[in-house]
């Protein structure tokens, strides 16, 4: 039986990534994980099916499409290699816990953004820091 958010933010804390909570990241993940693979599919094949138009605007309008299409596959990459990494953790146990600090990442954060590795303070602390080296 699948669980949904609702339940699983009505278990106590001290239930925190239990089998019940892990499966249901899983779950989310894998989900994620298969409807990327079917965007990258539909971007490769569409990526392939583009001729070469005559026109001069209705080539740039075509380069402009491209170019887009391929930052869109990109990021669809590195979001691949954040649902793999956050897969290893589920396996290795590390699932749910803040990379930085060790401490629970939380029910809610993880329902929101389920490939994170930073608790709430850890993610902050290293956007403050990205901005203060970035100007």
């Amino acid at each position: 039986m699948s669980h949904t958010a609702p339940e699983l933010l009505s278990m106590p804390a001290s239930d925190y990534m239990n089998a019940t909570q892990l499966a249901f990241f899983k779950a989310l993940l894998l989900q994620e994980l298969a409807q990327l693979h079917d965007n990258l599919n539909h971007t490769s094949e569409h990526l392939r099916e583009v001729d070469a138009a005559a026109d001069p605007a209705d080539r740039a309008t075509q380069e402009e499409s491209r170019g887009l299409e391929l930052r869109t596959r990109d990021r669809e990459r590195k979001y691949l290699k954040s649902i793999n990494s956050a897969l290893a953790r589920i396996t290795d146990g590390s699932y749910g816990y803040c990379a930085d600090t060790g401490e629970p990442i939380g029910l809610l954060r993880l329902i929101a953004r389920p490939t994170t590795k930073l608790c709430l303070e850890a993610q902050e602390h290293h956007e403050r820091r990205e901005r203060q080296f970035n100007h």
